[in-house]
């Protein structure tokens, strides 16, 4: 039994650092294509948004001196790297894939729309969408809000590298407390941070839930599909 037929997963990329300071991480990639095959194994249509912070971040750029929408740009360019890589692991693990995104790059992929999203998922294809939402001022949280609504998604599933939502950093407080359930208005009234304003409130406006989990627990993504309660859930 599947809670979840059809899912957005958002990862970030500095998951794919593993334990190195930059770039890509043969032995992540390998980890989170084993994960992703067994809730595809189970019939459940997976659509991807990766970030791409391990090889540039626009907003760091700007914050150095260079022109922000030219290092937006660059940012989409890197999560087309390991939008790329991914789909090179999800294929050696023997599934099968379509690379789209949101800026065309005609040699490499092809431009994301919705109604080809949805053809391939439904033909069992994992779905990488790249680039972004195509423009610049938006993160690969607003990305993965757009994507997860466009392709009518069940839920959002934002991968990190801690359990949930908490009342504070737990890694900076020992007393934070995770949320089990909590709504999109309380996100809000107790000012926490789970994505960006763009992106949680377009969550919010569509009715897409989003769960927090970590992804790198072995597991983690096949109990949430069965509805085990796994991170936190966030909802109307």
């Amino acid at each position: 039994m599947i809670k979840y037929k059809r899912v957005l997963l958002k990862l970030s990329g500095e998951s794919l650092m593993g334990d190195q300071q930059y770039g890509i991480d043969p032995k992540m990639l390998t980890k989170y294509a084993n994960e992703i095959k067994t809730i595809v194994e189970q019939g459940v249509q997976v659509a991807i948004v990766i970030g791409g912070g391990n090889i540039f971040r626009g907003l760091q750029g700007a914050a150095k001196g260079m022109d922000r929408v030219q290092g937006d740009y660059m940012g989409m360019l890197a999560t087309v790297i390991n939008s790329m890589a991914l789909q090179q692991s999800l294929i050696s693990n023997g599934l099968k894939t379509t690379l789209l995104s949101g800026i065309p790059i005609d040699m490499i992929c092809k431009p994301m729309s919705r109604a080809k999203a949805i053809e391939c998922l439904e033909k069992g294809k994992v779905v990488i969408i790249s680039a972004g939402t195509g423009n610049p001022f938006f993160t690969t949280d607003s990305a993965s809000a757009l994507r997860g609504v466009e392709i009518e998604a069940d839920v959002l599933l934002k991968g990190t590298r801690v359990d949930g939502v908490y009342t504070a950093d737990p890694e900076k407080d020992p007393n934070a407390v995770m949320f089990e359930d909590i709504t999109f208005d309380e996100v809000y009234e107790k000012n926490l941070n789970v994505m960006d304003m763009t992106a949680f409130t377009l969550c919010k406006e569509n009715k897409l839930p989003i769960i927090v989990f970590d992804m790198n627990k072995e597991g983690n993504l096949k109990k949430i599909i069965s509805g085990e309660k796994i991170g936190t859930l966030i909802n109307n």
